[in-house]
């Protein structure tokens, strides 16, 4: 499906607000994202909705502006009604139902409003995730001399946007994520990451933009846990597909 009625799996309506449930938002890290942070697990008591489904929703309600920045204020748990304002101007706020903002959005520029573009766009840019882990961040932590807790692994979107030098026609297909760069700083036991990124069809850019996150609880580094909590990601991934195949299996 190349417009974006699969995000319709993702949310449900109820009394005119958006609510996600831990499920939808889960089985979108997992499946669309390839993110398996342990925050996004549906059973997890301080489960939060991920970034990039509030992203991928944002772009399927407004359309992608040229230029889009978007800053996350608030985690959001699971079964929360989000606000989502009917004639936002250049800049604007996603809320809970009592004001509270979760994210914030700049845009400007010209607006592509054709689903599959958008669709395409939102599958490229929220699979740029699934690389995260480890592929980048282990080897940052690595050279920095820190880790994040093994037992409690904190990651989060502080702000990400994007640049369109044109609109991004429909027919494209879905552009290739590449990163450009990575760089991480290091404060206390907080560490912040920018993640440079292209999107690519053809060997042409179609976009290019930034990520940044934000790394809580940080120690030192030892390789030993890391391994571990590495093998500990794979085997998450590993289970969580097993259990999806085996569900469709029986249906």
């Amino acid at each position: 499906m190349t417009d974006t009625r699969f995000l319709e799996d993702f949310y449900r309506l109820r009394d005119g607000q958006l609510v996600v449930t831990p499920e939808q938002g889960s089985d979108f890290a997992k499946t669309l994202a390839g993110d398996f942070n342990p925050i996004h697990d549906a059973d997890n008591r301080r489960f939060c909705v991920p970034g990039d489904l509030l992203f991928a929703l944002v772009l399927d309600t407004y359309g992608a502006s040229a230029d889009m920045l978007f800053r996350f204020t608030g985690m959001v748990g699971g079964n929360v009604p989000l606000v989502f304002p009917e004639n936002p101007g250049a800049a604007f706020a996603i809320t809970d139902e009592s004001g509270k903002s979760v994210i914030e959005v700049e845009r400007s520029g010209a607006v592509i409003d054709e689903p599959s573009a958008i669709g395409s766009l939102i599958r490229s840019y929220v699979g740029f995730s699934g690389q995260n882990f480890p592929h980048v961040l282990v080897p940052l932590m690595e050279e920095h001399g820190v880790m994040v807790n093994p037992k409690r692994p904190l990651v989060m979107y502080e702000r990400m946007g994007f640049h369109l030098p044109e609109p991004l026609a429909a027919s494209a297909g879905v552009p290739e994520p590449r990163l450009k760069d990575a760089v991480m700083t290091v404060n206390g036991k907080r560490g912040e990451i920018r993640l440079d990124y292209e999107l690519v069809i053809d060997q042409s850019v179609v976009a290019d933009g930034s990520k940044h996150l934000v790394l809580s609880g940080l120690r030192a580094f030892d390789a030993a846990d890391v391994e571990r909590l590495v093998a500990d990601y794979e085997s998450w991934k590993a289970a969580y597909f097993n259990q999806q195949a085996g569900a469709h299996a029986q249906a």
